[in-house]
This record gives structure tokens, sequence and C-alpha cells, in this order.
């Protein structure tokens, strides 16, 4: 065994992955970075859990009709039904749902800045819930992304934006679903079939989105009365940002460790910014950019290799 952050993996299967693990990291570095520039277009026209409730459903049927003409099983069992349900509510109807009701009140890349601050919570979680000691790499990694976070948050034209805090607020409450539903999946059964997987909680985290919609008497509108740029915000983020991305996430979830998954919240403020500048004309700072790279080098840290075991030791 090769131990990663504490962790024991196989070495063999870890180098048949490896195409897979950067192809899925690229979904969860670039795609869903560019989730929250469509996500703000689109709340703009319509209610937050409506928006996310429509996107997530609509993924969900793709992925079962796409799973069922690839001769996928698309059979789940009771427990397994029950995680999905628990982890899509977590990770999609509040995780997803209240980032996106939060966009109402700050601009797309505030929102994955602040998010930025999750592989802090999941560190911690994972040392009070887990007991897992948090590296020496994994601690400077983090500490550069506070820095960073710091510096691109800490400038007035982001913090005087009216009702920011309570958007603050939400977008926190959210990264502590995602934290704990991070950890949550590492050890649940789920259908072995990582689309599979990824369809069960779109749908059900879907659902429950709906209902909240309804809870919170959204007005509900015909798609056919959307604006052009909204009904492009909604296709792209069903097919990328929900079927492509999240189906990457649950990958990386079991193969990688979760701490190492968390990084995607240091690159989609970067992808998010120049996204923004580009479409919104949010403006990009010297104290931006001085930030930003600060956040890239916690990326390197936190994904840096300490192999605590010697190769040669390796047994399979």
């Amino acid at each position: 065994m090769l131990l990663l952050y504490g962790q024991p993996v196989k070495l063999m299967e870890s180098k048949k992955n490896i195409p897979l693990i950067i192809a899925a990291f690229f979904a969860i570095y670039v795609i869903w970075g560019s989730t929250y520039l469509l996500n703000k277009i689109a709340v703009a026209e319509l209610p937050p859990f409506l928006l996310a409730g429509i996107r997530f459903v609509t993924a969900g049927v793709i992925i079962f009709v796409m799973a069922a003409l690839m001769g996928k099983s698309l059979r789940i069992t009771k427990r397994q039904l029950g995680n999905s349900i628990l982890a899509g509510f977590l990770f999609l109807s509040f995780g997803n749902g209240v980032v996106v009701w939060a966009l109402k009140y700050v601009d797309s890349n505030f929102a994955a800045l602040e998010i930025s601050a999750q592989p802090l919570i999941v560190l911690l979680m994972m040392w009070i819930i887990q007991g897992k000691r948090i590296q020496p790499m994994s601690l400077v990694g983090v500490f550069l992304g506070i820095i960073g976070i710091y510096l691109l948050i800490n400038q007035d034209m982001i913090i005087q934006q009216e009702n920011s805090l309570l958007g603050i607020g939400l977008i926190f409450l959210a990264m502590l679903a995602w934290g704990y539903g991070s950890l949550f999946v590492q050890g649940a059964d789920f259908p072995s079939n990582y689309f599979v997987n990824t369809g069960y909680q779109m749908f059900t985290g879907g659902i429950m989105l709906g209902v909240m919609s309804l809870a919170f008497r959204e007005p509900w509108s015909n798609p056919t009365s959307w604006k052009a740029e909204t009904h492009w915000s909604m296709v792209l983020l069903v097919l990328f940002g929900s079927i492509v991305a999240f189906t990457s996430f649950n990958f990386l979830l079991k193969n990688v460790s979760p701490e190492k998954v968390a990084t995607n919240t240091y690159v989609n403020p970067i992808v998010a910014m120049i996204l923004g500048s580009y479409f919104l004309k949010e403006p990009i700072t010297l104290q931006s950019i001085i930030a930003a790279s600060v956040l890239l080098t916690g990326v390197y840290f936190i994904n840096t290799r300490k192999k605590l075991v010697s190769l040669s030791r390796f047994k399979k």
C-alpha cells in the first residue's frame, strides 16, 4: 500500500484511473467554475429553487435514459436509494439550491470566492468527525487559501453590495452541507455505476428542490416565455454542469481523498472571475489577480503527494 494523506491507495488501481481522474478534475475545475456565471444569468429571470429543480430533474431523467440505452442496470436497493436521497439533499437541494439563492444578492465571482474556503471546512470535518490527522502540506495549502480568500473578499466593491451579508451567510450554510456530504459519500453504499449513481442523486435532489420551490411559494413560469440567454444557460447547466461535472465529482470522491476533491473550490473562483468579467463586466482588480495566484499556490500544496511509505514496500 501507498499512503496518501494517511489513507491507503492501491497503486495499480491508481495508475489505471489516472486519465479518468485528470479528466474528472478538469470537469470539476473548469466546468463547475462556469456554472456560477450560468446560474447568475438564469436566476435573473427564474426563482432559485425552481431553476435548480428543473435543472436537476431534467439531468436525472436524461441520465436514466442514457443509462438504459447503454444497457446499464437502474436497479437500486432501499439503502442505496436512501443514501442517494440524502446525498442529493446535501449536494443539490440544499448545497446547490441555497447557493443559487445567494446569487440573487452577490456577484458570481464573489460566490465562488467564498466557496473556495471549502477545503478548510472538509479538513476540519475530517479532523472532528473522523479523527483524521491533518498533514502539514495540507495545512500550508489551506493557510495560503485563506490568505487568498481574504485578499479577494476584502474589497469595498464586493462587501458593500446590498444584502451581501445574507448572501454570505447562505453560502456558508451550503458549504457545511457540501462538506458533510463529501465525507458521507466516502463510506456510503451507492449503485456501483457512477453514471446511474449521479442520476438518482440528480433526480431525487431535483424533486426536493421542486417541493422547496412550492413551500417558498416561488412563481412558476412557462419555459416558452423565458429569454434566450436563460434557455442557453439551462441547457449548459443540465448537460455539462450537472451530468458531466457531477458524475466526475462522484467518481473522484470514490478514487481520491475528499480534501483533494474539495480543491476545485480554489480553482472555480479563477474561472468564475474570468467569465464574470467577460460576460457580466464584473471588474478584475490587481488585488484579485494577486489573490488568485495565492489560491493556485494553495491548490499545489494540497495536491502535493507526500509518500509516507516507500514504493518498494507496495503489496497487492
